[in-house]
This record gives structure tokens, sequence and C-alpha cells, in this order.
């Protein structure tokens, strides 16, 4: 049993880190939602998780680089404060009892994972305003609140720090993702100062940080290629759903919430579907764009016919 959830984790690091990669947030999200799954407490979870990340974003920030997906002046920027808000909320989370600290951090990744599906479902990347410089006072607020809710929700950084910079639209998408995946380095590193004062040693399972480093050393530099070809919007749609349905599930098993069977099953069978859907519409917006993207000419032509008639 040990060696099967050894594998598991793994492959888990590995679908991670590559949707990591490619979207600038959810390792954690998902990494965390696993461990919490299979009967983690929330605080030695997000734990293992940093530990792991240590060296996962460190293979993931040197592939962005090599491959010209960072910005430097906005991984100093961010990065610093994030670190700052990461140990900050480590020992925060340390400090909490179990029974309080599941339900909140299966609600705080619930938010975000409600936050990953509508953003990647509905909205296209902003485009306006590239190439203007971003500045520190918008920077490290922003990092301070990413890092903060990166330890005490086991994941945060690229969820709060990706969308944010991206809706200003004065960065690349790809050096967007590539300078908060190298910036994530400084965090994992401070929250895993916060949680080993915070817990000790004994609050982090190295066998299985040592299993989800291995599949993210895997993914890293395929997901820094990936970046430029997989498509985000279907990708972040169907890793949003997934991180909902999981904690929701947390959610409605805790002593916070009483219901029987079949209102839990009821309440599944709506997410499946919304989560289909929202996988569905992304698939086609995608196809749609992609074909625009492909004929402007014939779009410009209907667009002119439509407005003479």
């Amino acid at each position: 049993m040990a060696v099967r959830t050894l594998i598991l984790l793994a492959l888990a690091g590995l679908g991670a880190q590559l949707v990591d990669g490619s979207l600038g947030m959810a390792y954690g999200v998902t990494s965390t939602t696993l461990l919490l799954a299979i009967g983690t407490s929330p605080a030695a979870a997000s734990a293992t998780i940093h530990l792991a990340e240590i060296g996962t974003t460190l293979a993931s920030g040197a592939a962005h680089w090599r491959f010209g997906n960072v910005d430097w002046r906005v991984v100093a920027k961010i990065g610093i404060p994030g670190a700052l808000g990461a140990f900050a909320g480590a020992t925060f989370l340390s400090h909490l009892s179990v029974d309080l600290a599941k339900p909140v951090m299966a609600l705080i990744l619930l938010s975000l994972g409600t936050y990953v599906l509508a953003r990647f479902t509905f909205l296209d990347l902003p485009k306006g305003n590239l190439g203007k410089p971003l500045r520190k006072r918008f920077l490290s607020p922003l990092g301070v609140v990413a890092g903060f809710l990166d330890a005490t929700g086991g994941g945060g950084w690229g969820p709060v720090g990706t969308p944010a910079i991206l809706a200003s639209g004065r960065l690349e998408p790809r050096k967007v993702i590539g300078s908060i995946d190298t910036s994530e380095f400084l965090v994992a590193v401070a929250a895993s100062l916060g949680f080993l004062v915070g817990l000790g040693s004994e609050g982090v399972n190295l066998a299985w940080a040592g299993a989800l480093l291995a599949g993210g050393l895997i993914a890293a530099p395929i997901a820094a290629w990936l970046v430029r070809h997989m498509p985000p919007r279907i990708l972040g749609s169907a890793v949003g759903g997934l991180i909902i349905l999981t904690n929701t599930r947390t959610l409605l098993r805790s002593e916070w919430v009483t219901v029987g069977d079949a209102v839990q099953w009821a309440v599944y069978a709506v997410l499946y579907a919304l989560w289909g859907a929202a996988v569905t519409y992304s698939l086609k917006e995608h196809r749609r764009q992609s074909a625009a993207a492909s004929h402007p000419a014939a779009d410009s032509r209907t667009t002119e016919s439509a407005t003479t008639s």
C-alpha cells in the first residue's frame, strides 16, 4: 500500500507540475487537495507540498529561464514580499487545530478552484497595455497576499498572482507564467521554514515530498515547453472542476456540514454536470478562436457584409 501511495503521489506531482508550468497555477492546490483526500492534516499537507515545491519550482524556473519566459524584475518585486507572506501564513496554519484547519483549507481551495474554473472557462487573456512596466506598489501587496494564502491554503500563489498580472495586460502570458513559477521558489523556501518553526521536522512526510518532487522534476521542463502549445483555457477548466469536486467532498464530510447520502450524491451530480458543461464550452471557444485566428480575412469580410446589410 505504501509503495502504491508513493507511485500515485509521483504521478500526481507530474500531472500537477504539467498544469502549473502551463497555466502558472494549481500545483499546490491540486497536490494539497490529493493529500487532504487521503487523510493528511492540513498543516502537514501544506508543509509536505512546499518542501517538494522547493525542488520543482527551482527546476521549473530554470526551464522557463532557458525558454525566455522570465522577467527577473517581476520575480524580485513579487517574490520577496511573497516569501514574507508565506512565512507568516505557515506559522499561522501550524497553530490551528486540525478539526478547524481542515474545513478552512477546503473552503480556501474550493474558492480557488471556483476562480480557476470561471477564469479559464469564460475569460480570454487580456491584450492591452503590453510592455508597460509593472509597479512595485502593485506587485508587493499582491505578493504578500498570495504568499500568505499559498501557505494557509496549500496553494494560491499561482491562482492569485497569475490572473492579477495577466489582468494588467502589461506582460505577455508566457512571461507571466514563467515569472510566477520562478518567484514561487522563494515562497516555497519561506513557507517550509515557517512550517519547520511551527511543526518541527515531524510535521513533514519526507517520502511523500520526495515522490511529489520526483514527478514534478520530470514534468517541469516539459511544461515550460508546452506553455507555448497547450490550450490553457481547456486545461484550466478541467483542473478547476476537479479541485471544486474534491474539496466539496471534504466539506460535505466535515463536522461543519450534516447532510444525508442522497443530498451528497445530488450535489456531486450537479457539480459533474457543471464541470462537463464548462469543459465543453471551453473546448468550443478554443476551436472558435483558433478558427478565427486561422481565417482573419474571412472574418473581416463577414463583419463587413453584416455591417453593410
